[in-house]
């Protein structure tokens, strides 16, 4: 069994944050963490193309991939969205799958789209937003990355929900999990981690971790120490 991500780039669109390319040798199964990000997939198996967007998940789950599954994937940033088919929506699997025009159009608001490639995913992007199909809040650009806001903390979470689908408490969670998870794989001890990640104490970080991970501290440094 293989399961190999063969390729990711940075786009050139500030509104996208991964470009990638998936190939699966052979059928199985891994556990998909938890992620802030809502993203278009466009995968091929046994002939037929499936276009679908899929939104962010709040907790861990055990995802199955078919065998010789292509998969192309475009990661969206957080505070861009599709005013027409917003992230919380589609929250925690609840994907939409975009009807097929043909076999290589699909449809999307009313409109027939050519089916990106990995190549020209930049040129996909951008005319989304020519359409006015993508929307960007820099609101909650500017708040991720500490910038003070003259919001209320009330009208803050309205435009974080709309946009991303997750508080701003969620986001934060999830972010700090996944670094507690580096951590640990560079070499840190799980003591080192709490404090490194600014967790309370080891139970607050076993728990954390399994939820937004699905392993607990143990499990990734066997994990680590194995390879």
């Amino acid at each position: 069994m293989t399961f190999l991500v063969e390729e990711d780039r940075t786009p050139d669109s500030p509104l996208a944050a991964m470009i990638y390319h998936v190939l699966c040798g052979g059928s199985g199964s891994f556990m998909s963490q938890a992620n802030t990000h809502w993203e278009m997939v466009i995968s091929r198996h046994q002939g037929e193309t499936t276009v679908s967007v899929r939104g962010p998940e709040t907790q861990a789950s055990l995802a199955g991939f078919p065998d010789d599954l292509d998969a192309i994937g475009i990661v969206f940033n957080l505070g861009t969205f599709m005013p027409h088919l917003t992230p919380g929506a589609l929250l925690n699997q609840r994907d939409a799958v975009l009807p097929m025009a043909s076999g290589r159009r699909f449809w999307l608001n009313g409109a027939a789209w050519e089916v990106p490639t990995y190549e020209n995913a930049d040129v996909f992007v951008e005319r989304l937003a020519r359409a006015g199909l993508l929307a960007h809040d820099p609101v909650v650009t500017d708040a991720l990355r500490g910038i003070p806001q003259a919001y209320s903390a009330r009208a803050l979470q309205y435009r974080f929900v709309r946009t991303t689908g997750l508080t701003l408490k969620m986001i934060r969670q999830i972010e700090r999990a996944n670094r507690a998870a580096e951590l640990l794989q560079s070499g840190l001890s799980i003591l080192d981690t709490v404090q490194q990640a600014d967790y309370f104490d080891q139970a607050h970080l076993t728990h954390s971790m399994r939820r937004f991970i699905g392993q607990t501290p143990a499990q990734v440094l066997r994990l680590r120490d194995a390879g």
